[in-house]
């Protein structure tokens, strides 16, 4: 286990540098204030210890490698001293994990803290080339293949993975997008209620769904620019792919309605404290239909005042 922070005075008596914390004045209260925590769990090699040093620049005080049963005594030693934001990279390193780390959390937010979970995944295609490209065993390979490894690890965090606040699939990001999903969702604002910041997401059905989706659009009900030649090589990016998918019948009614439908969503969630939203928009291979519609939803909620991306993810792949 290992622990980072950049904060003097951090946990009494624990690691780092420490500060004197003035006693009450009889001596004997034990109450602790509330913490914004953050747990960061899931498979490995998708990038969970790059989350927590964003975290980390975010004014996190960070745990590595935290076992379950000692992330409510941790919480509670920084609540004694200055720490306010505490996250924790708890994995099948630490073993005794799954069942364990869903009680932790749910005995923290008991004792009135604010646990939230970021469950960090990957393709197996992706994760597989990770462990490739650095020559490292997955910790629960043992004797079998890599990929067994990976499944054992999945169907382990099935049950964290369902409980998570935020699904971050790595993917296709680098480490800068990383970051900004990390700072869209962690950033503190100075408003009582923070934003909802939206990433909308176009994907190609024949490749699967994002698993991080909160909401799934089909925009495959649009005629398909792949069988229009002077189209094809283009994506939803250009232009004239633009022009072609939403001028098509329905295509501006689709935007109109939906776009009423984020209006009525977006407060509830923010009156929820949900910070962040991802809206999937899939075609078939999610160059053109899917492209240019999360273009123009990203383009709207801007517009009304939802800070939004478009992100893209099987652009390229055919």
């Amino acid at each position: 286990m290992s622990v980072t922070g950049r904060q003097e005075g951090t946990l009494p008596g624990g690691a780092g540098p420490q500060r004197d914390v003035p006693p009450s004045e009889d001596g004997s209260s034990t109450e602790v204030p509330p913490l914004d925590v953050v747990v960061v769990t899931g498979l490995s090699g998708a990038g969970k210890n790059s989350a927590g040093r964003v975290l980390e620049d975010l004014g996190f005080f960070v745990v590595d490698n935290l076992p379950p049963a000692l992330l409510q005594p941790m919480v509670e030693l920084g609540a004694r001293g200055d720490v306010r934001r505490f996250a924790a990279v708890v994995d099948v390193r630490s073993r005794a994990f799954s069942t364990d780390l869903q009680e932790s959390i749910r005995q923290l937010a008991g004792a009135g803290h604010r646990p939230r979970v970021v469950y960090v995944h990957a393709r197996n295609e992706v994760l597989i080339r990770r462990y490739e490209s650095v020559r490292r065993e997955h910790p629960l390979q043992g004797s079998g293949r890599l990929i067994d490894g990976i499944d054992a690890e999945r169907e382990l965090l099935t049950g964290i993975a369902g409980e998570a606040d935020l699904w971050v699939d790595t993917s296709d990001l680098n480490v800068h997008q990383l970051r900004a999903t990390l700072e869209a969702a962690f950033v503190e604002h100075d408003d009582a209620t923070p934003p909802v910041v939206a990433t909308v997401l176009s994907f190609g059905f024949k490749y699967g769904l994002p698993l991080d989706a909160d909401l799934v659009v089909d925009a495959r009900f649009l005629p398909n620019p792949h069988w229009v030649p002077e189209l094809r090589a283009m994506t939803g990016r250009d232009s004239e792919v633009r022009d072609y998918v939403l001028g098509q019948a329905g295509a501006g009614e689709f935007l109109d309605r939906y776009t009423e439908v984020l209006r009525l969503l977006v407060p509830g969630y923010r009156r929820e404290g949900k910070r962040y939203l991802t809206l999937a928009v899939g075609c078939t291979g999610g160059k053109h239909r899917s492209v240019a519609i999360a273009e123009e939803f990203a383009r709207r909620l801007t517009a009304d005042g939802v800070p939004a991306t478009a992100r893209h993810r099987d652009l390229g792949r055919e």
